[in-house]
């Protein structure tokens, strides 16, 4: 490739690198900066993510059913926070524990609910449920009350192909010159 080919592809590279940098440089540390604490969420001391607590009986028998556990679970959300909607996400239970973990559609509240008495355990705040929908772009979908998630998929598509033309032009600029250099030194 001639000198003058090699100068302008660089150039060029050089300035989609800066344009694209000036554009996305809040979002890029948005991202970088819930990357980390959803990785340290387990380990935040129940200040990300609750603890997940263990049932109080000690001989578990049969575990009370779903229904109950949904019935449980919207009463004592509404007697802690009234003001919030009662309508349920998902029911995550873990058996090896003896608890169910029920989050709501609306808000950020979980109700953790004892598998075998059906005593309310737990209401916390899910810190990293908020913190998810920022790092994936789904808080606009939820502010937006979108059909589904397609503000989240155009997000995230476009972050992931504008780190990848980031990794891309960064690694051209650094590897260029030295293509360059050894061009010239013939």
């Amino acid at each position: 490739m001639q000198r003058k080919t090699h100068a302008a592809i660089l150039r060029t590279t050089r300035k989609i690198h800066r344009v694209l940098g000036v554009f996305l440089f809040a979002f890029f540390i948005l991202v970088a900066v819930t990357a980390v604490l959803l990785g340290w969420k387990k380990n935040s001391d129940g200040v990300l993510l609750p603890h997940t607590l263990e049932s109080l009986v000690s001989d578990p028998g049969k575990p009370i059913g779903i229904d109950s556990v949904q019935y449980l679970a919207v009463r004592a959300l509404e007697q802690e926070h009234p003001r919030v909607s009662p309508a349920i996400d998902r029911l995550d239970v873990r058996p090896e524990k003896g608890v169910v973990k029920v989050t709501f559609q609306e808000h950020y509240w979980e109700v953790q609910i004892d598998l075998y008495s059906g005593a309310v355990l737990q209401i916390a705040k899910r810190r990293s449920d908020f913190i998810e929908n920022l790092h994936d772009g789904s808080i606009f979908d939820k502010y937006f009350q979108t059909d589904g998630d397609s503000i989240k998929l155009l997000y995230t598509s476009l972050m992931g192909l504008s780190l990848l033309t980031f990794s891309i032009t960064g690694f051209w600029l650094w590897y260029g010159p030295k293509v360059m250099r050894r061009h010239t030194d013939k």
